[in-house]
């Protein structure tokens, strides 16, 4: 019952340069995986270079659910502005600091998706800002 008193944002509604805030941001889906097995990965073919930057500010993989709570409170309550475009629904990026467990704080771009039929943001991605 809870989805159905979300609304549903449609790509057409934002336009460069507007900012919002993230639809529905206190359900966002932060995927483990993305934070253990990519974003804080020392072994990732990809991840592996966000997971220094993120080292220097103290998180780490064995650790990644304080990196998630960072995101929810420090970014998510935040402006959006509308991100690239996808097939797969209405991006959304957030351009802000985050100070991390060692008190360092450093710019972050954290990248939101609604999926197209779907009400409830989902991360991407985050890099260096």
């Amino acid at each position: 019952m809870a989805l159905a008193k979300r609304r549903l944002y449609s790509p057409l509604r934002l336009r460069e340069g507007s900012h919002v805030k993230l639809p529905n941001a206190d359900s966002a889906i932060i995927e483990p995986a993305k934070l253990r097995d990519y974003l804080l990965s020392p072994e990732h073919p990809w991840g592996r270079y966000k997971a220094h930057f993120f080292e220097s500010l103290g998180y780490s993989q064995n650790d990644w659910r304080q990196l998630e709570a960072d995101l929810r409170r420090q970014h998510l309550p935040l402006d959006t502005r509308p991100g690239q475009p996808s097939p797969f629904g209405q991006k959304f990026e957030i351009l802000a600091s985050i100070r991390g467990p060692l008190g360092k704080i450093a710019m972050v771009l954290s990248v939101w998706i609604v999926r197209n039929g779907e009400s409830v943001p989902r991360f991407v991605t985050a890099t260096p800002g």
